[in-house]
């Protein structure tokens, strides 16, 4: 049997400037992911979405979006 978990995580009210500036600065994470993990990010409207998907490892899945999380975070800090 095999398990998907999907986790979305949504800044609201977000300017295009910064959502561009927090994927920009995202991009090197989001390269050689570890199988069956994924990550697609969309900006929409004043919406930044983190799709995260994993296929496999639940726990690197937790990990991985804390992770970003925290990128997210220090990225915004830089920013302002």
């Amino acid at each position: 049997m095999s398990l998907t978990c999907q986790v979305q995580v949504i800044l609201n009210n977000i300017s295009k400037k910064k959502a561009k500036a927090v994927k920009k600065a995202l991009e090197p994470d989001n390269v050689n992911f570890p199988k069956g993990l994924s990550l697609y990010v969309e900006n929409i409207d004043s919406k930044l979405i983190f799709n995260f998907e994993s296929k496999e490892n639940m726990k690197q899945l937790v990990g991985t979006v804390d992770e970003v999380l925290e990128h997210i975070q220090v990225a915004l800090k830089v920013i302002e």
